[in-house]
């Protein structure tokens, strides 16, 4: 048996989506005539109370294009350290909006206003131009942190107050909503523009979409076309994407749960030193000082469980929809046979 937490990335559809995916309409996406995509584009917007949605093949696609939207170039994105719009899109700010980043450090990747307000550059020659304020929901570095809604709300207060545009690069916020049981159009109601992501803990194949109002997605079009992402027939992956809004929201908890069962034995095993807490479903541990990752990710490998190295001495989890209970009681067997 295999057990892959490397992430909820590798996840493969269902009997019931391939089902779904197979019966789909189709049509020239790039001429607005799939109707497969068009009623995704709509079931996700009013999913979200905003005006207009546009699928995407990534999420590093959405969070690109909503960046290029809200900015122009000498603008600056104000993020925390962890994100992954800073780390993990190739530089992509840079290349194609040819913007700045200022980094702030909240904890666990969670930012405040008062963590926000003193990178807000005032109007100088010499500065860019403050324009957006990026959050992540949930943050990946963070170990799966997430925003509750009074969180979220001071900051957009802030944002309002210096005329700055709201991001959210929700690519597990799903994940957000199932652990905090909050609304999904209360947290919405703060951004500008929202990416999410349909091809992680939600087990479609392919996509995300990006959400905003009418005149930013029209202007989003322009831009995904651009940077090559205009698909023709493409309502047979779309069809995923809808059974996986549709179907699968309410189950991550299910990964959440199984994510806490794992922790809990991690924080017995004598080769971890530190875990951070977990939320949602994922899982990022500290191995000993005397002991490798590298080491360690083996010992995993060999006993056919696999996950990733996250970083300095950092290994991580992650739970999702093709891990169940047989494997999670075959990955917690692991754990307890390990030594070093």
């Amino acid at each position: 048996m295999i057990v892959d937490l490397r992430s909820d990335t590798v996840t493969k559809p269902s009997k019931q989506m391939k089902e779904a995916m197979l019966a789909a309409p189709v049509g020239d996406d790039v001429f607005d005539e799939d109707p497969t995509i068009n009623d995704l584009q709509d079931y996700a917007s009013n999913l979200f109370g905003k005006e207009a949605a546009l699928y995407c093949p990534s999420g590093t696609m959405t969070n690109q294009i909503a960046i290029r939207c809200l900015t122009q170039p000498q603008d600056e994105v104000i993020c925390d350290q962890r994100s992954h719009i800073y780390n993990y899109e190739g530089g992509g700010l840079a290349y194609n909006s040819m913007v700045s980043v200022r980094l702030a450090d909240g904890e666990r990747g969670i930012l405040t206003p008062e963590l926000i307000e003193p990178n807000i550059l005032k109007e100088d020659i010499h500065y860019p131009i403050s324009k957006v304020i990026g959050l992540e929901n949930t943050v990946n570095k963070g170990g799966g942190a997430c925003y509750r809604e009074k969180d979220i709300e001071p900051i957009a207060r802030l944002a309002e107050k210096n005329d700055l545009k709201m991001h959210l690069d929700g690519a597990r916020f799903f994940n957000a909503i199932v652990a905090t049981g909050e609304e999904i159009k209360d947290h919405a109601k703060h951004f500008d523009t929202i990416s999410i992501c349909l091809s992680k803990g939600l087990g479609a194949p392919v996509g995300s979409i990006l959400l905003g109002t009418d005149e930013v997605i029209k202007k989003a079009k322009r831009v995904r076309k651009v940077l090559g992402g205009g698909m023709r027939q493409a309502g047979i992956i779309a069809a995923g994407a809808l059974f996986a809004l549709k179907n699968n929201i309410e189950r991550l908890a299910d990964d959440h749960q199984r994510a806490k069962t794992l922790a809990k034995e991690l924080e017995q095993a004598d080769f971890v030193k530190n875990i951070l807490p977990v939320d949602t479903n994922i899982i990022i541990f500290e191995v000993r000082d005397d002991l490798s990752v590298e080491n360690v990710l083996n010992k995993f490998e060999e006993n056919k469980v696999y996950a990733v190295p996250f970083g300095k001495g950092a290994i991580r989890f992650v739970t999702h929809l093709d891990f169940n209970d047989e494997q999670m009681e075959r990955t917690i067997n692991v754990i307890r046979l390990l030594s070093f």
